[in-house]
């Protein structure tokens, strides 16, 4: 027992016989270079003593002085799993590998590696593109573009098939926007604003904005919060806006609203989102705007007109599948129709969210992706509407691997944040970003230079593509429009590879109009309804299949 009282008090009982046995000879010139080492002795003695009395925390009663190790290395826990124990591909969220990618093509290096693969090829899950005895000439990628806009739309978009994702002033510095903006810029590519609205960063450069709309409605609401078509149209008809994306959900937290604390809505976010200063500025989980389906359809039709008819889309985490194929029985009976859909997978997010969210709630992009692009097929709407994805995207194989499953572009948030400067020190939501990306702190924003970190953003765009150019081009492909899903294959066992064409199901044009088809589909099909988001009740035999 004794030995066990010692070891737990021992630096705390040596703090103060070391500062009694010094006290004494600081009367002495000659012992004056004590005094650091007493007056440390003398606090760590006081810190002792308060670690004895304090009552939250029972490691610090039984340890004093030595117990705040183990806080201290807690605390440096993730910095030290990131850079010494980490492996090359474990991701967590982003493997040091991926990072690596991004740094060197944003800072125009070279991204070639020796010595072979480092990933396990025989392993279950990995996944590759065919190449073709015959490879085609590369194409410029700067070329890569695919126009947004149906029938109704009289401004359609030529949009980069690689774009920036949604993220907010607010949630990110003004010189983080600002980089990413002028990226935009450089590299003729789009820049989503994300729910915060259009801040003074975003218009600095000119760089293109997709305008995302919450619902919240930040930029265009009345005192009540409520959506004001007057202050959108003024937003939305300006030259720098060419879309506008309704968002009902995110990756991070599907069908979670969310708060910014009083103490956060400085006067720019307050000015940038149409609420007073110093007040709790809330996002609802809903909208206010529309209820059912139909609402939302003529709720499009709305924003279209007030914007002088430019793309109209919206963005989702899918959900309960019936609600989804709510909304395409509206777009048929009204006829009214987005001019884009961007799906977002559940492993996306650039913000904070509850982990029972963040790890269990919403469908990964892509099966969320392939659901939404079978539906639009299977009622003829899916040479209508275009597919944006979001989700976790960094290389061109990612790029690549979406394209060939059902989207005509992407996005990408993580990606850039990094070509900016992040370095997934996981701070987002603390205020205390050590690169400046995530914090509205002036003094830690200083640290990101604006001009530099552009031209990096610019960079990783400029060579992502490049390195999808080439890849295409091995595969005997022009185009990434051209990429199938008979292009790419993943190992399902040690001893057997299949194409993604004969693992995923792919519906035939039309075939939920007619009644065939999967019976997945079927069953969710007859449970929606364009009137309501809630579901029709299932005929005994269609809920077994659901089951």
């Amino acid at each position: 027992m004794f030995v066990s009282l010692f070891s737990r008090y021992a630096i705390f009982i040596g703090c103060i016989l070391f500062t009694l046995a010094t006290l004494p000879l600081l009367s002495h010139w000659h012992w004056f270079w004590l005094w650091p080492f007493t007056l440390t002795g003398a606090a760590l003695s006081l810190l002792g003593y308060s670690d004895l009395w304090q009552k939250s925390h029972a490691v610090l009663r039984n340890y004093p002085v030595i117990g705040h190790i183990r806080y201290l290395v807690e605390a440096i826990r993730p910095e030290i799993r990131q850079y010494l124990l980490e492996a090359d591909n474990e991701k967590l969220p982003f493997s040091r590998s991926q990072r690596t990618l991004v740094y060197a093509r944003a800072k125009d290096e070279v991204g070639d590696r020796p010595f072979g693969t480092l990933m396990d090829v025989y392993g279950d899950g990995f996944e590759f593109i065919s190449h073709s005895i015959r490879p085609a000439p590369r194409t410029d990628p700067s070329k890569f573009r695919i126009e947004i806009g149906g029938p109704e739309c009289r401004k359609p978009y030529s949009s980069s098939v690689l774009n920036i994702s949604a993220m907010s002033f607010g949630s990110l510095s003004g010189n983080a926007i600002e980089a990413l903006n002028r990226g935009a810029q450089l590299g003729a590519f789009a820049h989503d604003t994300g729910e915060g609205s259009i801040s003074p960063y975003h218009r600095k450069h000119g760089g293109d904005l997709i305008w995302e709309l919450g619902s919240g409605y930040f930029g265009c609401r009345d005192d009540n919060g409520h959506f004001d078509p007057r202050r959108f149209a003024a937003q939305a008809s300006t030259d720098q806006v060419k879309m506008i994306e309704i968002k009902l959900s995110q990756g991070a937290k599907p069908g979670h609203g969310g708060i910014l604390p009083a103490h956060k809505v400085s006067q720019e976010i307050a000015e940038t989102r149409g609420v007073p200063q110093g007040r709790e500025c809330v996002s609802p989980s809903c909208h206010s705007a529309f209820a059912t389906p139909r609402e939302m359809m003529t709720f499009i039709a709305q924003l279209r007109e007030l914007s002088g008819g430019k793309p109209i889309g919206f963005k989702l985490c899918l959900g309960h599948p019936w609600e989804f194929m709510a909304l395409v029985k509206a777009m048929l009976e009204t006829g009214i129709l987005p001019d884009f859909i961007v799906v977002d997978g559940k492993e996306g997010g650039t913000g904070a969210a509850p982990v029972e969210f963040t790890d269990h709630l919403g469908v990964p992009l892509r099966e969320g992706l392939l659901f939404i692009h079978n539906t639009l097929v299977g009622v003829n709407l899916r040479d209508k509407i275009r597919l944006g994805a979001s989700g976790k995207i960094i290389s061109a194989f990612d790029i690549a691997s979406i394209l060939a499953i059902g989207a005509d572009w992407v996005n990408c948030a993580r990606g850039f944040m990094f070509a900016i400067g992040c370095i997934q020190s996981q701070s987002c939501h603390t205020n205390r970003c050590p690169t400046g990306v995530a914090t509205q702190d002036k003094l830690r924003q200083r640290a990101l230079v604006v001009p530099d970190k552009a031209q990096r953003v610019h960079n990783f765009h400029r060579n992502t593509l490049k390195a999808l150019a080439e890849m295409l081009a091995a595969a005997g492909l022009r185009e990434p429009s051209e990429l199938g899903p008979h292009h790419l294959a993943r190992r399902v066992s040690a001893t057997e590879v299949k194409l993604f064409s004969k693992i995923h199901l792919f519906l035939e044009p039309g075939s939920l109009l007619i009644g065939g088809g999967d019976g997945f589909y079927e069953s969710c099909w007859a449970m929606a309804q364009a009137e309501s988001f809630d579901a029709v009740p299932a005929s005994p035999s269609k809920q077994a299949v659901l089951v």
